[in-house]
């Protein structure tokens, strides 16, 4: 159980690996950082859960992923500005029982995500 995330580059049809990454706990306008991380080669947070079922409260959160940075590093030649900077995931943990993870499906140009399992 716990809190964890994946990105996939749907542009490349890879893991989005070297993607830079922020968790963020959210209440009302207020943010705090928890983390910053780089996806792994299988485009996951290196240290596995990004909480575990013991540390995820109930409450809401917020995933921010460097898309622009991350495309440019890979030689992709973006406008400027480029359509998708930062994809930014405001999402909120009910039951922290349950597994949350939340993938991300990235191009330049367009994102998607879901709850997963």
């Amino acid at each position: 159980m716990g809190l964890s995330t994946h990105v996939l580059d749907t542009m490349h049809g890879t893991p989005a690996a070297g993607m830079q990454a922020r968790l963020y706990t959210t209440q009302g306008d207020e943010t705090v950082l928890v983390k910053s991380f780089t996806l792994n080669q299988d485009g996951r947070n290196p240290e596995g859960l990004l909480y575990d079922s013991a540390s995820l409260q109930s409450g809401t959160y917020r995933l921010v992923f460097d898309v622009a940075g991350y495309f440019r590093a890979k030689g992709v030649e973006l406008p400027e500005p480029p359509f998708l900077s930062q994809v930014t995931l405001d999402f909120g943990v009910a039951d922290t029982r349950q597994h949350y993870h939340v993938p991300l499906l990235v191009s330049p140009w367009s994102y998607s995500t879901y709850r997963g399992s």
